[in-house]
């Protein structure tokens, strides 16, 4: 196993790690308590927090003495979120000084903003945050001489003005001896421009000596670290494969996060319009998105890009023909891309026309929200500059700005999350070798930047049928499997071009080397069979679902009340260090062994003084009395949380070490009172949940939750249409309601079983209907509301003097996924427990099942006597 670890990039060697569980993935109170709580840390961003600390913590093969490090994330995926979580954390392990670097200064504003500014809206930090009980403050500074040790310093530069400062003497600036005297963690940001193996001759000189710059710097002192972050890395170059395969601790480039659903997706819009007309088709589908997001009460102002080719003045020109096109714009011109041929901008008239929006509306409309004034020009260095907080805070309700004239400017980090179109105003294209040339490239990472996707929540206006498991995700796309709804438009970037079939080939494999696109992706129609539409069932039966609710915690009473709470359990111990030590010559002849002072004493809380415990509540963000009442809905006050038994004075600590003068030691009282808040905001947050499933099940109409859709599935990937046994199962079966399945192997075995049961099973029930669920509905889980999405729903219809109706909920899982899924077949057994089906549905007619586990192929018969003994114990109920 040791050797499988060593081999390959680092990354690699701690995926293993994580699939094995290794890696632990809480993250520390440092980290999540400090936090800007509007940003939720996403499960990647914890898997970096929790492999950086393993790594910082751990001898790991290949270690070197001064921890160099390489983080690999795609543009949007938070890196500036790590860095301000990895600063937290340092400065809890005992650095103060953290040199941030970057090749433009364009994002070093950018990260100032995020750093320090508390009113900024990408402010990354909570307004106050604490550390140890002290609470901290983030400082920028021009050098590390004289610096308050309390504080988190931070030197905000270029690499090239960190390579003349450490070139040229000046004064107050940094100097090599600032950092052989103070052990600095140097933040790399975009990392990739310091690598020098794909630069021109001239360039590698120059970058060569700020390499060497950088390398001289973080040698100078072995507790230095140096973290880089980059979207952008070469995994094909030797050099860079030896200079950084045991360095990239984490890979999460554009394709992870594409997949992992928290990016736009890119739709090519190529038409053979003149550029007046495609801008103009352009405008109608911003338009589209606008009024779109405001029927769902989605606040959006969607933004467009328009792209010139390579100068300033070609961008100019671009910005004046289309302030002459929103000016003079008629119905009759609107009128005319009404013939359009492209699929989506047929879709947005046919909405806008359902919406009393006709041609002259339109028109006025667009030229009411694309005035002059609402538009903006950023290519020169002066411009940047203006408007650089403009352009970074497109999103804000009270930013005007609706379209950008650009050519580079805004290539590299810019940060925009509302834009939903790009229009390429040009029809020039460059090609090498039969590749795509350096500008379709840059084109493609532009189209990367502008995939950022834009949050939003589903309003309680969606039909349930096309709500998903991740509907209240507000920063994942929702309807990959619905591509038909209405609000997928607001999950697509739009890139408008001409129709230039090899230029559209060009751009489709830049964006695919990119990650940004797809290709293996293909829409997939699923439709139900129209002789099952004419069934009875289809038509007048129902299926019962439960519904998630704000979780009553008004059986929660006291801690006594929590299933685990550490602090309960054992007394919290806190050890207090007293300094002292010695010197002994190797000369010296001892025969005495050296002792600790292990002297220990608990003190409740209750004795501790109010104004050290009322501090320690103050540090900690959680311990609000509008929070803590979510939890214990039955506290009065934040008086009685300190003072009564049932709290805080119930609680003891012990404490350890040196004991001299503890009653009046109030920092260490106070840093054991921190602490003690920190486990227990912990195990709060573990038990007590704010959501859970309703045990009653109301009846939903069948026709309304199961209906056709268009799906984004894998072309050649887990299609039955492979599977030719499944295949003519499924087309030649009525009972399988759909035309088509795309599933597992493991769910294609479960079909296979279920036409022998069926068989067999029709002498017993007069009508049976198998439907898969493909994100047709969701059921919840009782103790924690968490969504759930049986993968098949079994109506069995029983003539037996009176009607009686069987719904039973099945998950096939392959076995590999069983033990993380554990909690879903323990959601399926309770439902089986409560099998007096009136209790959930109130109807005699209705049995609602779980059947009691999973379907898993190597257990077939083991599911086959579970499901026949959950029919049989509801016969009579």
């Amino acid at each position: 196993m040791l050797n499988y670890l060593r081999r390959g990039f680092l990354y690699e060697r701690l995926d293993i790690l994580s699939d094995f569980g290794n890696l632990e993935t809480e993250i520390p109170n440092a980290i999540n308590q400090n936090l800007n709580p509007a940003f939720e840390i996403r499960d990647y961003q914890e898997e970096a927090f929790a492999r950086f600390i393993y790594c910082f913590n751990e001898d790991f093969p290949g270690k070197e003495d001064s921890l160099h490090l390489l983080f690999n994330m795609a543009t949007g995926s938070g890196k500036t979120l790590i860095m301000a979580g990895l600063i937290l954390y340092l400065y809890e392990k005992g650095y103060r000084n953290f040199l941030f670097f970057v090749n433009s200064t364009n994002i070093i504003e950018k990260t100032k903003d995020n750093f320090l500014n508390p009113n900024a809206s990408k402010y990354l930090f909570n307004k106050e945050f604490y550390i140890k009980g002290k609470r901290i403050t983030l400082t920028e500074v021009e050098n590390f001489s004289g610096v308050n040790e309390n504080n988190i310093n931070i030197r905000f530069t270029t690499i090239q003005q960190l390579h003349s400062d450490m070139t040229i003497e000046k004064e107050n600036t940094v100097t090599y001896e600032n950092f052989e005297k103070n052990k600095t963690v140097l933040l790399a940001d975009e990392a990739h421009h310091m690598n020098v193996s794909t630069q021109s001759r001239y360039q590698r000189e120059l970058f060569d000596s700020w390499e060497n710059t950088v390398e001289g710097i973080f040698k100078s002192n072995r507790d230095n670290l140096l973290l880089e972050f980059t979207a952008t890395h070469d995994y094909e170059n030797q050099s860079m494969i030896e200079k950084y395969q045991n360095k990239v601790i984490h890979r999460y480039d554009f394709k992870n996060f594409r997949d992992g659903q928290f990016s736009k997706d890119v739709i090519l819009v190529h038409s053979d319009l003149d550029l007046q007309d495609r801008i103009l088709q352009a405008l109608i589908l911003n338009h589209y998105k606008q009024r779109v997001a405001a029927k769902y009460n989605i606040q959006l102002k969607p933004v467009i890009l328009f792209k010139a080719q390579k100068t300033i003045a070609q961008s100019k020109e671009n910005k004046a023909n289309f302030h002459k096109l929103i000016d003079e714009l008629t119905a009759n011109q609107i009128d005319r891309i009404r013939s359009s041929e492209v699929e989506i901008v047929q879709h947005a008239f046919h909405f806008l026309d359902r919406e009393n929006i006709g041609s002259e509306q339109l028109a006025q409309n667009l030229r009411s929200d694309f005035q002059e004034r609402y538009c903006l020009s950023v290519n020169d260095e002066t411009e940047k500059e203006t408007y650089q907080i403009l352009v970074n805070t497109l999103e804000h309700k009270d930013n005007p700005i609706r379209a950008i004239f650009a050519v580079q400017k805004l290539n590299e980090g810019w940060d925009v999350l509302n834009l939903f179109d790009i229009v390429r105003c040009y029809e020039t294209r460059d090609t090498r070798f039969n590749r795509p040339g350096s500008t379709t490239v840059s084109e493609a990472q532009l189209i990367g930047r502008g995939a950022r996707y834009f949050p939003f929540t589903i309003s309680k206006n969606v039909n349930e049928s096309d709500l998903l498991v991740n509907s209240d995700d507000k920063f994942r796309r929702k309807f990959d499997e619905n591509l038909n709804h209405e609000l997928r438009v607001l999950e697509e970037l739009h890139y408008h071009s001409v129709n230039d079939s090899r230029y559209i080939s060009e751009i489709r494999i830049a964006l695919r080397d990119e990650g940004i696109i797809d290709q293996t992706v293909e829409p997939r129609e699923l439709k139900l069979k129209e002789e099952f539409k004419e069934t009875e069932l289809y038509q007048k039966g129902v299926i019962w679902l439960n519904e998630q609710v704000p979780k009553d915690n008004q059986h929660v009473k006291s801690f006594d009340d929590l299933a685990k709470l550490s602090v309960k359990e054992k007394h919290h111990e806190h050890t207090i260090h007293g300094g002292t030590g010695g010197v002994d010559t190797i000369m010296e002849d001892r025969n005495t062994e050296v002792t600790q002072n292990t002297d220990s004493k608990v003190v409740w809380m209750r004795k501790i003084e109010r104004n050290i415990v009322q501090s320690a509540i103050a540090r900690n963000p959680f311990f609000t009395f509008k929070s803590l009442k979510r939890y214990f809905p039955r506290l009065t006050s934040m008086h009685d949380f300190i003072t009564s038994e049932d709290f805080l004075s119930g609680l003891g600590i012990i404490f350890k070490g040196n004991l001299h003068q503890l009653d009046d030691n109030h920092m260490e009282k106070l840093l054991a009172c921190c602490d003690v808040l920190g486990e227990i905001e912990s195990d709060i947050r573990k038990q007590i949940t704010e959501y859970e499933g309703t045990r009653q099940f109301h009846e939903k109409r069948i026709n309304e939750i199961f209906v056709d859709k268009i799906l984004k599935l894998n072309a050649g990937n887990s299609r039955a249409d492979e599977d030719p046994e499944t295949k003519n199962i499924i087309r030649k079966n009525s009972w399988f309601a759909f035309n088509d399945f795309y599933g597992t192997s493991e769910e294609r075995a479960f079909v296979e079983l279920m036409n022998r049961w069926i068989q067999e099973a029709k002498a017993i029930y007069k009508d049976i209907y198998l439907l898969r669920n493909e994100r047709h509905f969701a059921i919840y889980n009782f103790s924690d509301g968490r969504a759930f999405e049986p993968d098949f729903v079994l109506f069995l219809c029983k003539q037996n003097g009176e009607l009686l109706n069987y719904q039973l909920f099945i998950e096939p899982k392959g076995r590999y996924l069983i033990k993380d899924q554990q909690w879903k077949e323990d959601f399926f057994k309770e439902i089986r427990v409560d099998r007096r089906s009136r209790v959930l549905t109130e109807n005699n007619k209705y049995r609602v099942i779980g059947v009691g586990c999973f379907y898993n192929e190597r257990q077939e018969r083991e599911f086959e006597e579970t499901l026949n003994a959950a029919l049989a114990e509801n016969i009579e109920v």
